[in-house]
This record gives structure tokens, sequence and C-alpha cells, in this order.
């Protein structure tokens, strides 16, 4: 094998793909990055045996083959490399020769018979989505889903396509995440896709403006990006059915401006840490909320003036938990639906049901 490429281009495919490669594996050549080169493509795969990256690049192929070599120090290098064109060329005895300018590389590489082939499964669905869209669905949900492996359906989202909407939901026992969006489909589906691949999806949307295509298999599915698929099992088991754990009762509500509230929970954040358990007290009385957080290390106070409608209620939030949720309300207002102080909060846009996040809440002393 021998070809010619940019050092920029083959760099910025190898940093993506190299995402998806195991780090510490049974089987050396899950720690590489699979190399084809065919006819004038050049294509680069990862694979973890969970999730898998690919692309192709267009470059100068003098010779075709194909080979296995380390992800990190084939990284490494070709980031590196003091010229923009690179020269890239393999051997019988699978050593690979890296040129670029005065400096020059030989590592050994394995042959890409040893590599396990990535998923192939046959098209059952296929949905078109705006790349933002997806990228903000995605980033306003993932924060809920759950590292708990003990439940697997959790540590992944709902993706759910009905009636030209589609909602992803993420839970973890402690918060849910909700996030609607009209799409122009007429699928009707429900699939479960790990935490993992999400994470990668939203580093690969680059260009904002370009279309994602999400193709599903019974077990797989395939997230099309730009120049880039990704290929990840689904998560097999039953979703809870979350419209059943919304809190349908309203006996407090309260409009507040996003970044107010944002930044009177990050000031009570200073005195909670993880070995430092504590919750954020929150009394909502007479157009007020007053904030406490009360620790070992000390006691803050704060208040925001606002409108209250309902019954008094003093509720305790784990920090991070209710930070979290805050953080992801893309608005300039939200809403807080309070039914008691062992219930969980609702927290809304004010105009639309774009978004809905609940927080569960802590005993307070």
């Amino acid at each position: 094998m021998k070809f010619t490429c940019s050092r920029t281009d083959l760099s910025n495919a190898v940093t993506c793909v190299q995402r998806a490669v195991a780090t510490k594996a049974s089987t050396p050549s899950l720690e590489g990055i699979l190399i084809k080169a065919y006819d004038s493509n050049l294509n680069l795969s990862g694979y973890d045996l969970e999730i898998g990256i690919t692309t192709d690049l267009e470059v100068q192929i003098d010779t075709e083959g194909e080979i296995v070599v380390s992800a990190k120090l084939f990284g490494d290098i070709i980031r590196k490399l003091p010229e923009e064109v690179v020269t890239i060329e393999t051997d019988e005895r699978m050593v690979t020769y890296i040129t670029s300018g005065n400096a020059s590389y030989q590592i050994v590489g394995l042959s890409a018979a040893e590599y396990p082939d990535l998923p192939k499964f046959e098209e059952t669905d296929k949905i078109v989505i705006n790349g933002g869209i997806l990228k903000d669905m995605i980033r306003q949900t993932i924060y809920a889903v759950s590292d708990n492996t003990s439940k697997p359906i959790y540590t992944g989202s709902l993706f759910e396509i009905k009636d030209k909407i589609m909602t992803i939901v993420a839970i973890d026992g402690y918060r849910m995440a909700i996030r609607k969006e009209q799409i122009d489909s007429d699928s009707e589906n429900s699939f479960v896709i790990p935490k993992k691949t999400q994470s990668e999806v939203l580093k690969l949307i680059t260009d904002e403006e370009e279309n994602v295509e999400i193709v599903i298999g019974q077990r797989h599915t395939l997230f099309k990006v730009g120049s880039f698929y990704v290929i990840s099992r689904l998560i097999e088991g039953q979703f809870i059915d979350y419209n059943s754990t919304i809190p349908t009762g309203t006996a407090t509500e309260a409009v507040v401006n996003t970044r107010e509230i944002s930044s009177a929970v990050e000031r009570m954040s200073l005195l909670a840490s993880e070995k430092i358990p504590s919750p954020v007290k929150c009394e909502f009385s007479s157009d007020e909320i007053k904030l406490t957080c009360k620790t070992s290390m000390g006691k803050a106070n704060d208040s925001i003036r606002t409108t209250i409608a309902g019954d008094d209620v003093e509720i305790g939030f784990n920090n991070r938990y209710l930070l979290d949720a805050i953080k992801n309300c893309e608005t300039d207002e939200i809403r807080l639906i309070l039914n008691g102080g062992l219930s969980p909060m609702i927290i809304k846009p004010v105009k639309s049901d774009d978004f809905l996040y609940l927080v569960v809440p802590m005993r307070i002393s």
C-alpha cells in the first residue's frame, strides 16, 4: 500500500476515528485504526465492539492495500509531522513508512485480517434531522443519562418519533430530561442509543446547517455526520413510560430568570461537594425564593425576588442535579412547578413545551 495525502485532512480524520478505538483491549487490533486504500479513497475505521467510527478521504493512491496501525502512535505522529504533504507506504512485513519533509518514521502494523468487521445491518427506518437541532437536543438531555450499569436501559437515551415530533428522554433515577422538536418525518419509531454514541455524534457535528441521517436497524443504528459514519449497537430493554412519571398537580408555581437562579445555586454550591453532600434548601414564599446551604464548612444564604403563585413550600435539592437542569434551559425565563416538598420539581420554558426537566428532591432536616 502507498498513498500521498494532506497532513491536515488525515490528522482531523484520525483524531475523530481514534475516539472509537479501545484503549485497553485483549485483542491488539482493537487498539488500532484500520486503514484501507482502494481506488482514490482512503478509509479509516476505529471500533471497540460497541461503537465504530469510519470515514473516507480522497487521496492519491499509488498502490492499493490495507493495514492496522496503533491508533495512539499513528495519531501522535501524524499530528506532529512538519510538512503538509504526507506519504505513507507499507511492505509485506507489515512495516509502515511515514514520510513528511525531512521527518520519517517506521512503525510496525498488523494484518487487516485480524481486525473485526464493523456491524452490517438491514435498514428498517431512516430519519433526517438538522445537525444543529440534533446537537441541541442531545446536549440538553445527555447530562441526565444514568451511569449505573445495573440497569443498562438507562445508560442511553430514548429516541422517540411520533406525529412528526422527535423526543429524546434521559433518566437516571434522580432527574429526567425531555427535549422535543418537530421534524419532517412520517416515521413512528422508538429506540435507545448509548450515551457514548451520543457524545461522539455531538463532537462530530461541526456544521450545524448540515443535515444528519439516522439509519435504524433491529439492533444497530448509524449516524451519518458529514463524511463520518458512527455505527452503534442499540440498547435492548423496556424503557420506562416517562409520561407517567411527570407529576400532574400544581401546588406552587414560580417564573424565574434563568441566569439569576443559576448564579444563586452556584453560589450555594461553593459549600457543597461530593464528599460533603448537603441539599440546597429552597423556600418559596411571599414572592421570593430563599436559598440556603449548610455544611460542616459553613452556611450560605441568598434570595431571588419573583412572582410565586400557590402554596408556600420548602424543598431541598442536590446542588449538582439542580444546576445541571437549570444550565441546560436555553430560555431567559423558566417555570418552576412544585407539588409539595417531596414531589419532583418540574422545570419548563414559559412559552413552549420544547423541554421538560424533573429534579427529585432531597430530604431536609
